[in-house]
């Protein structure tokens, strides 16, 4: 008990004084800290006028502060740090300059008697120069000897106290305490809960011996009824056995029923997820005719217009009626109705490229290195017809020397297919509007968030926006399938992921991360 108490006062007494100790080091850092500030403040007029001899002047009353050992103040010009003035204590030789240890002292440092630091001195957050500090530890010194000393005298004092008060509790505490224990130890191992703790000197220890007679006499009549509640149990098991015996065949019954009912389920399951694949490919089969099918049926009725013309005109030079008149109306209508040919066919083939595009996997294009600003500039300089249609205006933050090794292509394609959505559909009611794209490299993956301030997206078509065919300008010329081919770009040619923003303050916002790896900028031969 005794080493037990003076161990805890001596650990006690050791924490304290690490804190002590540790508060007295903080606080005389912090004063060189102080120091070093009115110093480096009082230097910058000095140091812009470069005014050398009155501030030298100035240092000599530092004199007066015993503490200060050496005070130099360097200059920072022209990218070069140069001496400028300092301060030596009656007595101290010259030191060698601080130039090369700026680092080092960038925090106080305490080493044996002395404490050092430089402080840097600004001026409108530009550095003008460093004031290095060297100050006399020996009062430090003295006070941890003086607190040391009081905190030793006190331990010893607690601890003799200590002794006295152990000495003096072990009859009144100790001994009541082993009877107890004895009297407990008893119990435990004999199994004996007849024994009984009588004669206690101490009014508390009276207390606690007549509970745990108390707490002995209920155990031993609870053992008295567990031994009389275990022969029920034991009959009502045999009973229970019984009545289990026949419940087990009643439930293998249940289950063999219920396996036969799931294995139903899981086929009715199947052909239920075949309805939806089969449901799903129809409503994108129809969306692929209805868009195929519009440029072709103008193709047909032109051609079809075209054909009785001609056989007008074949009508006429047969019978030897053929017109001037007739033949130049005739190839006026030949060209409109070739034009309209023409162009629906290109409408049609650039749908189908466009199919194409959305089932193709493009994830075996090889990695190549380049940097991400210069991409996002050449798309917009490609992008330059559609943009002269709106007065668009790019907001791009992304670094200049970003280069990483990803699939340049996908990347590309994404980009483009973002900014045409906002032309077509974010600023088809004003004449242009903002797009800001924000790129940074972490944990790595490349994180790309685009965002422009147009109409933003209809709240009946923002949960599905990635799904194919989802327009609003269907009847416009929209195949809706421009954000989901962004979509798989993202995830499967390049295996990263999209997120749209589905609640933005104004416009729309996509948030795409995919993974990549940091490279050297590329060199331009």
């Amino acid at each position: 008990m005794l080493a037990f108490v003076t161990g805890s006062f001596f650990l006690a007494h050791l924490v304290v004084s690490y804190f002590v100790f540790d508060h007295l080091g903080a606080e005389l850092k912090q004063d060189i800290k102080e120091r070093a500030a009115i110093i480096s403040g009082r230097s910058i007029s000095f140091i812009e006028t470069d005014n050398y001899s009155e501030y030298q002047e100035v240092l000599k009353r530092l004199s007066n502060l015993p503490r200060f050992n050496y005070v130099h103040i360097y200059r920072f010009e022209n990218q070069e740090l140069s001496f400028f003035a300092s301060y030596n204590k009656q007595g101290f030789p010259a030191i060698p300059e601080k130039t090369a240890s700026i680092e080092k002292y960038q925090a106080p440092i305490i080493t044996d008697s002395i404490i050092e630091y430089i402080n840097p001195i600004k001026v409108d957050n530009k550095l003008i120069g460093y004031a290095y500090l060297q100050l006399d530890t020996n009062s430090y010194h003295e006070l941890q000897t003086t607190t040391w000393f009081t905190l030793s005298i006190g331990y010893i004092l607690v601890l003799i106290i200590g002794a006295l008060i152990t000495n003096s509790m072990y009859s009144s505490v100790i001994t009541p305490i082993n009877r107890l224990l004895t009297a407990i130890r008893n119990v435990s191992q004999k199994k004996d809960f007849s024994v009984r703790v009588n004669g206690m000197e101490n009014q508390e220890f009276e207390l606690l011996a007549n509970d745990l007679n108390v707490m002995l006499n209920r155990i031993e009549r609870h053992i008295e009824k567990q031994a009389n509640a275990e022969q029920q149990i034991l009959k009502l098991n045999h009973e229970l056995e019984d009545k289990v015996s026949q419940r087990t065949d009643a439930l293998k019954d249940s289950n063999q029923e219920l396996l036969s009912t799931l294995e139903k389920l899981h086929q009715f399951q199947g052909q239920l997820v075949e309805s939806e694949k089969m449901a799903s490919l129809g409503d994108m089969v129809a969306g692929v005719a209805h868009e195929v099918n519009t440029p072709i049926g103008l193709g047909v009725t032109a051609s079809s217009l075209l054909s009785d013309r001609l056989n007008e005109v074949h009508t006429a030079f047969n019978d030897k009626t053929l017109k001037s008149s007739q033949l130049r109306r005739f190839l006026t209508e030949s060209e409109e109705n070739l034009a309209i040919v023409t162009r629906n066919l290109h409408r049609a083939a650039d749908l189908i490229s466009s199919f194409k595009q959305v089932a193709v996997n493009q994830s075996n294009e090889a990695d190549s290195a380049f940097i991400v600003k210069q991409l996002i500039d050449e798309v917009i300089l490609s992008l330059g017809p559609q943009l002269k249609q709106k007065s668009v205006n790019f907001q791009i933050e992304c670094s200049e020397n970003l280069a990483v090794i990803s699939k340049h292509g996908p990347i590309n394609q994404i980009l483009i297919n973002l900014i045409v959505n906002s032309i077509i559909h974010g600023f088809a009611d004003n004449d242009g509007g903002t797009v800001t794209i924000n790129v940074m490299y972490l944990s790595g993956q490349l994180h790309i968030n685009y965002q422009d301030d147009g109409n933003g997206v209809e709240p009946s078509i923002k949960t599905k926006i990635f799904d194919p065919f989802i327009t609003t300008r269907r009847g416009e010329g929209g195949s809706g399938l421009g954000l989901h081919l962004v979509y798989n770009l993202v995830t499967q040619a390049l295996g990263g992921h999209i997120q749209f923003d589905i609640e933005p303050t104004q416009g729309v916002q996509f948030e795409i991360a995919f993974p990549a790896q940091l490279s050297e900028v590329p060199k331009i031969n």
